[in-house]
């Protein structure tokens, strides 16, 4: 009855809001006794400022009159041991996140207290600060603009010499905590964002732009435990598995977090960031391919190269890094051992890929960056270079392939290479390349596997002249005996599949020999797995792999996943099933290939193989096969 009788108190009133900022300017020491006594003022004062900012603009005049910020710094300097850090970081995180008047945030971000919050000594050695102070830093960053920024900005003679904000996240960028690794990319994100020259000036300083460099660096280590996992004796083929997903999702993550910062319209960002992934990633990983090597410099494999450089040209869009590896790629296909004329100019278009890089900068030293059309300039003078670097390959184009894979270099060398994983992995670039939307035509029409689509059309592709001889490799990867694993007897006849798209006539006589003979023998094989105690699942097995083959055959270029590169080089033969599934498997894939080349033929109107070679599986020693019930069962 008496409680009816004593005034309420308005917790959001302008009068409790004075009381509250004084109870806490009487704050002299901060220990274990009194810690929650602060942080109650500290919440209190954070509801009334966000409530204020929508309702009551009087709050935060008081709050401006009273530099409540001011005294958010005073207790953060003698907190001492009190832990009052953590809640106090997250205080003013929700504060900053809710204010929404520009007036505020301005206010806030002025006098220099934010950035004394962030440049605070902090202990961050165990516990759970790190977050916290993370978390702050996002949100600040959320908050910034072009009229904003420049406060946080230290500056010395008109000059940005420093950037706390940036500068202190950036200590974290390498952070084993994932989320603390994405809140700090994500701040690094909106400071580019800003459209700011002093903070554009600040980044490209040999200082700031160190982090580019270390990103590429740490990507590089990323891509060096991916061959240690590979390299692996004491990991099972499913254990590596596990491991190479985990850390190609990494790479994956970096890769997107460039291609963020590449689409911001900053020519000066982007020019740096291109540069280091040009110089750091891809020309070592491309002289490993081109000179022939196993491994760089850096221990790295050709084929966690080769992966790489497919993930980086799935993932990134733009000109400059397809046409950089496109033209590298060119011009690495020339046999080193044609004369002695031959080899210097060879050694000499080596010496212009290192200097593709150098290209760039001339080009733009050429022409004002800011002019229209001046980036199509720049590119137009690069692909002049890269094709003059490609006119004495066109000599080589028509020279036979009947050497060693040995004595040929460049990509030609694992083309032909008798590891699987080499030739398989080359060809997924060589492809990669060539279905890039943003390739040179030019480019596009040496490498001829993507837009060229006739024998009269190909006259001027590089790859022309050797498209049988890739044919017939990997027809002899189809034709193993015993057959090899199911994975690599499905990727070899992907690149089939894709390979015959561009042929314009019927497979070489000694090719369709291969293919019957294999053919012949599969069919034959399957025939006795007949009269086997499996026989009565025979048709419900052919169902569902005739379905899982369908799907990974008609996979586009862009949408493969490279990662069957690292699982093929794991382990050399990956468990696949019983011998039974993998005669099956490799049953179907050649039936499939017979379908589709049947399917050419006659698009083409080009005569039929004869009757024998489609219905006498066995030869003179059995039956012809039941090919209705077959068809019946695969339907």
């Amino acid at each position: 009855m008496w409680r009816s009788l004593w005034p309420t108190i308005d917790r959001f009133s302008l009068h409790h809001f004075r009381y509250i900022v004084n109870q806490l300017r009487e704050i002299r020491v901060v220990d274990k006794r009194n810690r929650e006594v602060v942080l109650d003022l500290l919440q209190s004062i954070v509801e009334i400022v966000t409530y204020g900012d929508r309702h009551d603009p009087a709050i935060f005049e008081c709050f401006m009159e009273f530099q409540v910020l001011a005294e958010f710094v005073r207790i953060l300097k003698i907190g001492g041991n009190s832990g009052i850090e953590a809640p106090l970081l997250q205080y003013l995180s929700i504060m900053i996140q809710n204010v929404e008047n520009e007036h505020a945030i301005y206010y806030c971000f002025s006098n220099g207290y934010i950035n004394s919050v962030i440049s605070h000594h902090y202990e961050f050695d165990g516990g759970d600060l790190i977050p916290y102070y993370v978390s702050f830093l996002r949100t600040v960053s959320g908050k910034i603009g072009r009229d904003t920024i420049c406060l946080l900005v230290k500056v010395h003679q008109d000059t940005a010499i420093s950037l706390p904000l940036y500068d202190e996240a950036l200590k974290f960028a390498n952070h084993g905590e994932k989320m603390i690794q994405i809140a700090v990319r994500a701040l690094t994100l909106n400071i580019y964002n800003v459209a700011d020259e002093m903070v554009y000036q600040f980044l490209t300083t040999p200082t700031a732009s160190a982090y580019f460099s270390s990103l590429i660096l740490n990507l590089k280590n990323k891509c060096l435990h991916v061959d240690a996992i590979i390299n692996g004796v004491k990991e099972s083929f499913h254990e590596k598995k596990r491991d190479l997903l985990s850390e190609t999702d990494r790479i994956l993550d970096d890769f997107y977090y460039l291609k963020d910062i590449l689409c911001i319209p900053e020519q000066r960002l982007n020019k740096l960031v291109t540069e280091n992934i040009v110089n750091m990633l891809i020309l070592p990983m491309l002289l490993t391919l081109l000179n022939n090597r196993l491994s760089n410099d850096t221990g790295l494999s050709a084929i966690t190269c080769l992966y790489v450089l497919c993930r980086l040209l799935q993932v990134f869009d733009g000109t400059n890094l397809v046409n950089v590896i496109g033209s590298a790629v060119l011009f690495s296909f020339m046999p080193p051992n044609v004369t002695d004329a031959a080899e210097s100019v060879v050694s000499a278009r080596l010496e212009q890929v290192n200097g593709l890089a150098v290209c760039y900068q001339e080009g733009e030293e050429m022409v004002d960056l800011q002019h229209e059309g001046a980036e199509n300039f720049m590119m137009n003078y690069v692909l002049k270079h890269s094709l003059e670097f490609t006119e004495l390959s066109s000599c080589f184009d028509s020279s036979p392939l009947e050497n060693s894979e040995n004595e040929w270099g460049g990509i030609f060398s694992c083309i032909f290479s008798r590891n699987h994983s080499l030739m398989l992995g080359s060809l997924m670039l060589l492809f990669t390349v060539a279905d890039s939307k943003d390739l040179h035509y030019q480019l596009a029409a040496k490498i001829g596997f993507s837009q060229v689509k006739t024998a009269s059309e190909m006259i001027g592709s590089t790859f022309a002249g050797h498209i049988q001889k890739i044919v017939n490799q990997l027809l002899k990867v189809l034709a193993s005996e015993p057959p090899l694993s199911v994975p690599i007897l499905l990727h070899a006849a992907w690149f089939l599949r894709k390979l015959l798209v561009f042929l314009d006539q019927k497979l070489e006589d000694n090719d369709c020999h291969l293919f019957k003979t294999s053919y012949e023998v599969s069919c034959g094989h399957l025939y006795e797995e007949f009269d086997r105690c499996w026989f009565d699942h025979i048709p419900d097995v052919l169902k569902s792999e005739w379905a899982n083959c369908k799907t990974a055959l008609e996979e586009s270029s862009q949408s493969k996943d490279p990662f069957f590169l690292l699982e093929l080089a794991s382990i050399q033969n990956p468990p696949s099933g019983s011998m039974a599934f993998l005669l099956l498997s490799s049953f179907l894939l050649l039936f499939m290939f017979l379908l589709f080349y049947l399917c050419c033929l006659l698009l083409k109107s080009i005569v039929l193989p004869p009757a024998s070679f489609l219905f006498n599986i066995s030869g003179n020693t059995g039956p012809a096969f039941d090919w209705q019930r077959m068809v019946d069962c695969v339907k």
